[in-house]
């Protein structure tokens, strides 16, 4: 049996139902796989997903593609590449509580944002704004990462980057109203997020085990898309103490709607990641000149 660990970008939720349903009902076993799935609390987000594979803690990371060209393009580079997106939409959004009243991105000029100190993510948050007629004068603070949520719902940012199928869901539930601006609203063609990611090398010797392990968590994605309610089940007993109460089953429908079908599941497209990147270039924020197909493969879906 291989063994394979993979790291969470976030604390266990919908986005990684796919995963918890492949580990329960025995599909990575039934390719005589062995997976371990490390969640960011375990050390309070202190090493994040793509770092450990950098350091061989483990063998794949969940993270945005934005990271593939930060490590490809670091002072000391590492091969890291995308090997399948888990959906095929993007699922975020910034957002800001309603009560502030804030009805479009230019009006977040001389507010505060909560960042996860992402490469590129404040750049793109600004231009976001500037599109909208703004200046892009955004305060960003650093909450520690797994903070981030309860900083906006407690007014101390005014606005954040989340998961609609989540926190947005989190948000509902607790009567909490939401102004949503979209990336690509704002001329921002912004790429695949999360993608599932792990180094170049350990293709080369591990291609029929990741082969292997993805098929497995296609298959558990599928389900949950077919079964949502027992999907809650199994996600409920993984997610933390204070995620517990959730609509879960309502989360795990609203990711499901971006899986794309069965026989695409995982492939990225080539003329998005291109047009992402383009606009970085263009931007300024990515100078190195990277090429698309240095960022991703499709070969072992």
């Amino acid at each position: 049996m291989t063994s394979l660990k993979i790291a969470l970008d976030w604390t266990p939720n919908a986005n990684h139902i796919g995963f918890f349903i492949a580990q329960e009902l025995g599909y990575y076993t039934d390719v005589n796989l062995k997976v371990e799935i490390l969640d960011p609390s375990a050390d309070n987000y202190k090493t994040t997903p793509a770092k450990k594979v950098e350091l061989g803690q483990v063998d794949m990371a969940l993270s945005p593609l934005e990271s593939i060209m930060s490590y490809q393009t670091k002072s000391k580079p590492f091969d890291l590449i995308a090997i399948a997106a888990l959906f095929q939409e993007d699922l975020s959004a910034i957002v800001c509580k309603k009560s502030k009243r804030i009805s479009s991105p230019k009006e977040l000029d001389h507010t505060t944002y909560a960042s996860y100190d992402a490469r590129y993510e404040d750049a793109i948050v600004r231009q976001m704004i500037k599109n909208d007629g703004g200046k892009g004068i955004l305060e960003c603070v650093y909450p520690d990462k797994l903070k981030i949520w309860e900083a906006m719902e407690e007014g101390i940012v005014e606005s954040t980057w989340i998961f609609t199928n989540w926190e947005a869901v989190q948000a509902q539930q607790n009567n909490m109203d939401l102004e949503y601006f979209k990336l690509k609203d704002y001329g921002i063609p912004y790429s695949y997020s999360p993608v599932i990611a792990c180094s170049q090398t350990f293709i080369e010797s591990n291609s029929k085990a990741l082969q292997s392990f993805l098929e497995a968590t296609k298959k558990g994605f599928y389900y949950a898309q077919e079964h949502p309610a027992h999907a809650a089940e199994i996600l409920q007993g993984l997610v933390p103490q204070k995620d517990q109460n959730m609509d879960l089953e309502t989360a795990i429908n609203l990711t499901c709607k971006v899986l794309g079908d069965k026989e695409h599941w995982g492939k990225m497209n080539p003329n998005g990641i291109q047009t992402f990147l383009q606009w970085l270039q263009d931007q300024k924020l990515e100078k190195h000149h990277l090429k698309s197909e240095s960022l991703y493969t499709n070969n072992l879906l």
